[in-house]
């Protein structure tokens, strides 16, 4: 089946409804009527699927197989305002879908469309993934914590994010790591507030927080090997009232970000055994909290060949790009890469042309609609060959 002749034909459709979704964004797991359009969808396409995850949806279409691939897509958009002025501008003050995931999800919806009107010659099943809270705390975790990937068993997941510096009408496939895990951590720095006058009679949290401040740098930069991408990102640093007192306590706020289980073990414990060691000799007091966030996104080698000859079939070989160097941002579809085989790729949304340069996260972020079928068809043809349609 040509899949993107077929992906083209409802293409006025799915700009439709992405563009309902543009206009009614919504954030983290509160998304009732984003996942009431969805419903709505899948019921009429005939496609069964339960609630999961407070707001994410798991779909199934049944074809004639025990083998069973997934495709996720999220759905939440950004706490953000939508400066952007056309007919489907944001109509929700301060939510605005700037990171694309209104594309994802009609997307996901389109593949589903098409791939259930021929399960019949479909040798597996398919799962639609539906998450919730992408930009939060990641609704993937939940998903799969409560069996989605179970009854019938997931065999492997594809999925993917649109790429304001990828043309329309290409893509890009990254081998091995794709994006980096993350850590957020906070550390309380405790000294002995006092006169600014009169320093010896302190214990200088502000100081002590500074040479903590500067070694942790020393980290990445000394004890990482410089080929290997790490960071750890100060972003907030709290303390004092005023210029001549010295406070009692300094409160920093940061992140740090590695692309390896490794390195991501080592950085945690670096990071505790500086702060503790620089703050106790400098005779002051710390605690330290490091959160677990998402982890590194791997593709699987065998599902990264099936998705690239899927591509090259839909788009030809010279629109797919393989990307050489790893994206240091985060991605909840990690969570589903280490459950089970994945291959997960970046759809090309630019056009200069029509004015879309601008990039995720953007006030005036958008996409060319052209890019929808490419999406939708890959989807459908990697599904296909994962599945060993006839």
């Amino acid at each position: 089946m040509d899949f993107l002749k077929k992906a083209k034909e409802i293409n006025k459709e799915l700009i439709y409804i992405r563009r309902d979704f543009h206009k009614n964004p919504e954030v983290d797991f509160n998304l009732n009527r984003t996942v009431k359009k969805v419903k709505e969808f899948l019921e009429k396409e005939g496609i069964e699927y339960i609630q999961t995850s407070k707001n994410g949806i798991c779909g199934i279409i049944r074809g004639k197989g025990d083998k069973t691939i997934g495709i996720r897509a999220d759905m939440d958009a950004l706490p953000m305002k939508d400066k952007k002025s056309c007919e489907y501008s944001s109509k929700v003050e301060g939510k605005m879908h700037a990171c694309g995931h209104d594309v994802h999800t009609t997307i996901l919806l389109g593949a589903a469309k098409i791939l259930n009107s021929i399960k019949g010659e479909l040798k597996g099943n398919v799962k639609l993934f539906f998450e919730p809270a992408e930009e939060t705390t990641g609704g993937a975790a939940h998903m799969i914590e409560e069996g989605v990937l179970d009854n019938p068993k997931v065999d492997a997941i594809i999925g993917l994010h649109v790429e304001p510096n990828i043309e329309a009408g290409k893509i890009g496939i990254k081998r091995d790591v794709v994006n980096a895990a993350s850590n957020p951590f906070n550390i309380k720095i405790i000294g002995k507030g006092g006169h600014g006058a009169y320093p010896h009679s302190t214990i200088d949290p502000v100081v002590i927080s500074a040479n903590v401040i500067t070694a942790l740098q020393d980290i990445v930069s000394r004890e990482i090997p410089p080929t290997d991408p790490a960071v750890i990102t100060i972003g907030s640093i709290h303390g004092g009232t005023a210029q001549n007192i010295i406070p009692d306590e300094v409160e920093i706020y940061g992140i740090m970000r590695t692309m390896t289980a490794e390195h991501r073990e080592y950085v945690k414990r670096r990071l505790v055994e500086v702060v503790e060691g620089i703050t106790h000799a400098m005779r002051g007091k710390c605690e330290i909290n490091i959160e677990e966030s998402y982890p590194c996104l791997y593709n699987d080698d065998n599902m990264v060949e099936i998705l690239k000859d899927a591509a090259e079939l839909t788009i030809r070989k010279e629109n797919v790009i393989m990307l050489q160097k790893p994206n240091m941002g985060v991605e909840s579809f990690a969570y589903f890469s280490m459950e089970r085989p994945s291959a997960f790729y970046y759809l090309g949304i630019r056009n200069e042309k029509k004015g879309i340069v601008h990039p995720l996260h953007s006030n005036l972020f958008d996409v060319d609609e052209e890019s929808i079928p490419v999406g939708v068809a890959i989807h459908c043809e990697t599904v296909a060959k994962y599945l060993n349609m006839v």
